[in-house]
This record gives structure tokens, C-alpha cells and sequence, in this order.
């Protein structure tokens, strides 16, 4: 009897540590481009903490991951080149050849392109991630600076922030489309996931315009006010939708706040307290929190998206940019 209890014990402790590594290995891990630190810190979204911190080349910004999550993309603009890492060893396993100084970057929807900003150079730029090589280079407007994909991979925008234009592309025709004027210093693109709106936030305006990507016309328009904060203090940045569409969470920088709106009506439902500059923002696999890099608290706030509070702040690098998170 003895003996049998103590094989049951060793089956279950054994069972149990697999299903422990498994837990671990399918874990949502996030990466963090650290602007001024020159490095990316991983966080384990499991812990709630950072498990590793890696230098990469100078002045990381946008990041993103591939279809299948083993690279990583990150704009090194400083050195002018997109660099490629192993998600796995967090190497650096090759460059993509972006032109001066790429700032944000985002993926086709199959996965097979990157486009990428290049702010300096006032061209979009889309790689083949197969061959990584350049396939096209469109001109927009002056420091173009968001990057967004339509659902369908149809249609990239790109914001200029001194023309105040969100540039409509379609990048198989390889002609612009549309060239719709926003608020003050666009900074930032996003579909709704339907693909139904675009919203793209305006810095120095304050505010964020809602497109319709078909008549090409802005069909709302809607700013925000903090008690207590002037209105150059609130600038909106990085934005996300909820899952379920019904939230859409925008970061506005220097007034340390995450504002929740109401997708469907444009009313802000409230702002969230978090660290200083807030400037992009991404939501973790389920939906459980939304994570947004600080720049001058040099942290990361985690939002319970079932509560909508801060529950924890996450100290990283310095000056924090970008995020983007594997296991979704």
C-alpha cells in the first residue's frame, strides 16, 4: 500500500511539473523597446514582472512580432534598420532594410509584409518578410509617423505629422487612395477590428478623429478634459480597442492618464492613473489587462480590464516606447 501511495505521489508530482512547464512555455510574455536604455525588457505577464532585459541597437521604438511569433521586429531609429529576433533566444538573427530613421511598424494581416514609417525619408516602406527585401516605397507626407492595416490588408495609412493628413494607401496598386486632414501632429493609427473606423489621434490637437475608410471622410471628432490639466498637458497617442469592440483605450502622454471611451458613442467613460508619458498601449491574450508604457517613469502600468483600475506598476528601462506581446 506503502509503495502504491508513493508511485501515485511520484505519477502526480510528475504530471504536475509537466503541466507546470507547459503553463510556462505557453505563457503571454510582453516586450517593452526601452527609447533611451538602448534595450528591450521582457515581462512575464504570468508574474507580472520582468524575466529578462536585453541591449538591442539605438533608439528602439516600434516593435512588433511575426504571424507565428517566433521573430520580433524592432525600428532601431538611430541605426536606421529594422532589427530581427529570435523570440526564443532574443538574438539578433538579421536586419530589414528600412530606410532613415523608422519609427513604427506593423504587419499584413497574412503576415508576409512589414510596412514600416520612415521619418526622416517622408516614404512608407513595405518589406517582403520572405525574402526581406523592399517591394515598394510610397511617398506621403511630411514625418509620417503611425502605421495602421486594414483587416482585409487592402489599405495601409500612414499619418504625417506636419501635414496633419492620414494617408490612405492601397499598396497593391501602389497609389494613394485618400489624403484626409486630422488634428494637429497625427501620432497614431488603428482599425476597429470590423474595420468599419479608423481612428487616428492628433498630439498637439488633442483629439482623436474617427474615419470612415470607405467615403473617406471624418465622421467624428472628439477631444478630452482632465480635471485640473490644461489642455496642452493632454495629448493623445497609442490606442487599442477592447476584444469584445465596445472600449477603445487611448494614451495621453504627458497628462499620465488612459482614457476609456465608449467605442460606439465617443464618450470618455473615465481616465486611469498611470505613470508618466503615457505613450502606446496593447492588451494581453483574453483580454485580461492592457499594459502602456510610461516614458518618464521609465515603467509599464497593468490595467485589469475586468475592473478597469491600475493594479500594478512595472519598473523597465528607460524611456519606454513601445509593446507588443506574444501568447495572443
Amino acid at each position: 500500500m506503502q509503495s502504491f501511495s508513493m508511485r501515485a505521489l511520484l505519477v502526480l508530482a510528475l504530471a504536475g511539473g509537466i503541466a507546470a512547464a507547459s503553463a510556462g512555455a505557453n505563457a503571454a510574455t510582453a516586450y517593452i523597446t526601452n527609447e533611451k536604455g538602448n534595450s528591450i525588457s521582457v515581462i512575464d505577464l504570468d508574474k507580472l514582472e520582468v524575466v529578462k532585459t536585453v541591449e538591442v541597437g539605438q533608439r528602439p521604438r516600434g516593435i512588433a512580432l511575426s504571424k507565428d511569433e517566433a521573430e520580433i521586429y524592432v525600428c532601431l531609429g538611430d541605426d536606421d534598420t529594422i532589427a530581427v529576433l529570435d523570440a526564443k533566444t532574443l538574438k539578433n538573427i538579421g536586419d530589414l532594410p528600412s530606410g532613415p530613421d523608422p519609427e513604427q511598424l506593423r504587419l499584413s494581416p497574412d503576415g508576409k509584409l512589414v510596412f514600416i514609417a520612415n521619418e526622416n525619408d517622408a516614404l512608407l516602406t513595405a518589406i517582403d518578410l520572405s525574402t526581406r527585401k523592399v517591394v515598394s516605397e510610397f511617398p506621403v507626407g511630411v514625418e509620417p509617423e503611425g502605421v495602421a492595416v486594414s483587416p482585409d490588408g487592402a489599405i495601409v495609412v500612414n499619418t504625417s505629422e506636419t501635414t496633419s493628413m492620414a494617408h490612405l494607401i492601397d499598396w497593391q496598386a501602389k497609389k494613394v487612395v485618400a489624403n484626409i486632414l486630422v488634428g494637429a501632429r497625427p501620432r497614431y493609427a488603428e482599425y476597429n477590428h470590423d474595420g468599419s473606423e479608423l481612428w487616428v489621434t492628433s498630439e498637439v490637437g488633442g483629439v482623436v478623429s474617427v474615419i470612415d475608410p470607405v467615403k473617406h471622410v471624418v465622421t467624428a471628432k472628439f477631444g478630452f478634459d482632465v480635471p485640473g490639466l490644461s489642455k496642452e498637458q493632454i495629448q493623445p497617442v497609442g490606442v487599442r480597442f477592447s476584444p469584445d469592440g465596445k472600449l477603445a483605450f487611448v494614451a495621453l502622454g504627458p497628462a499620465n492618464r488612459i482614457a476609456v471611451v465608449d467605442a460606439a458613442t465617443k464618450k470618455v467613460l473615465k481616465y486611469l492613473l498611470a505613470g508618466q508619458r503615457v505613450w502606446q498601449l496593447e492588451v494581453s491574450p483574453g483580454g485580461k489587462y492592457l499594459l502602456s508604457t510610461n516614458g518618464v517613469s521609465n515603467d509599464v502600468s497593468v490595467v485589469d480590464l475586468a475592473s478597469l483600475k491600475v493594479i500594478k506598476s512595472i519598473a523597465v528601462g528607460s524611456y519606454p516606447w513601445g509593446v507588443a506581446i506574444a501568447g495572443k
